[in-house]
């Protein structure tokens, strides 16, 4: 990944590309702040409530959903302080959501430790995600307008349709890519792309600037998806948080998949078939599936497909004057093709 060290002038429209820690760094406080609320409001006078919240809190996670609000909050000169509270509504949203997952996927690990499914049970899990979105949308009435809570809810809509369609697809060999893409459209990338409007909602920077930042965020978000999918194949089990393959023997058929499947031979696509639809995926069915999947470019087409969406997502910037905040959303949208994890 190319670094800079500092914030370079280059050719004269702003500062150059920055190191995702730099980025980080301009909103750490923020952030931090962010984490102080989001602890206080998983207080709660039943125990279970708390300390699964508190196992959550700890599991820690990247806050790149809330990191896109504040940085867009910033880029439109949003000088107030609902912006952090809000930011943890997203996240608040974002974990309700991974819990629920989790549960759905019967998955063992997140972020490299144990699910929290697997050490409070579904239950708890189901009911604490519950927990979370309502407490989600208290601090949206709290802190929002009925603009904010209209996208929160819209959001919100889209991406439950969006788990149920994922669902749908489950052990489905013959899903589409233009299937996939509503998927990933709805579970993941309308989250992103709320984060990124609702700085704008706040700034009241105008419908062109704010339907830029929804646009920025929704290409970002479905590149985010493409490239956890190319993730799930080629890292290791410690750098991902969890088992390389662990998609397939979920049942996902994600974009490297079908891409393959669609260039694959007949007896290929039985290889394939039989590891989508069958229960008890072992490495040797694994790694015939990723040879396939080496064999056809499942991986770089995904990736291409993943760059073309961040391209047209900083294109999106475009009408936002050149400073800090736009290079570090810039740079935030290189970051998403660049992750190792």
């Amino acid at each position: 990944m190319a670094q800079t060290t500092g914030l370079k002038e280059k050719n004269n429209i702003g500062p150059a590309r920055m190191h995702i820690q730099e980025v980080f760094d301009l909103v750490r406080a923020d952030i931090a702040e962010m984490e102080r609320g989001f602890k206080s409001s998983l207080n709660s006078n039943v125990f279970l409530v708390s300390k699964v919240g508190e196992y959550i809190l700890k599991s820690g996670g990247k806050r790149f959903r809330p990191m896109v609000m504040l940085l867009a909050s910033r880029l439109c000169g949003y000088d107030g302080e609902r912006h952090i509270p809000l930011a943890g509504v997203i996240e608040f949203i974002h974990t309700a959501t991974l819990l629920h997952d989790d549960v759905v996927d019967n998955a063992n690990l997140r972020r490299g430790s144990a699910s929290a499914n697997t050490v409070w049970g579904d239950g708890a899990s189901i009911l604490v995600g519950d927990y979370l979105f309502s407490k989600a949308f208290f601090l949206t009435v709290k802190y929002g307008d009925m603009r904010v809570l209209q996208v929160l809810s819209d959001t919100t809509t889209r991406m439950a349709e969006g788990e149920v369609l994922q669902l749908m697809k489950h052990s489905d060999a013959d899903t589409t890519e233009g299937e996939y893409l509503d998927v990933v459209t709805n579970k993941t990338a309308v989250l992103i792309s709320a984060a990124a409007r609702i700085a704008g909602i706040l700034a009241g920077a105008g419908d062109e600037k704010e339907t830029a930042l929804a646009s920025y965020g929704m290409g970002l978000g479905i590149a985010y998806q493409l490239m956890d999918d190319c993730l799930d194949y080629v890292s290791t089990d410690e750098s991902l948080g969890k088992s390389v393959g662990n998609d397939l023997k979920e049942g996902k058929v994600t974009m490297p998949l079908i891409r393959a499947t669609l260039l694959a031979s007949d007896e290929e696509r039985a290889v394939i078939r039989k590891a989508v639809e069958g229960d008890d995926l072992d490495q040797a069915g694994l790694k015939k599936v990723i040879s396939i999947i080496n064999k056809y470019k499942g991986i770089e087409y995904t990736v291409e497909r993943a760059r073309a969406y961040v391209e047209d997502a900083k294109k999106e910037l475009d009408i936002f004057e050149p400073g800090m905040e736009k290079a570090a959303l810039m740079s935030v949208a290189d970051f998403v093709l660049d992750r190792t994890h």
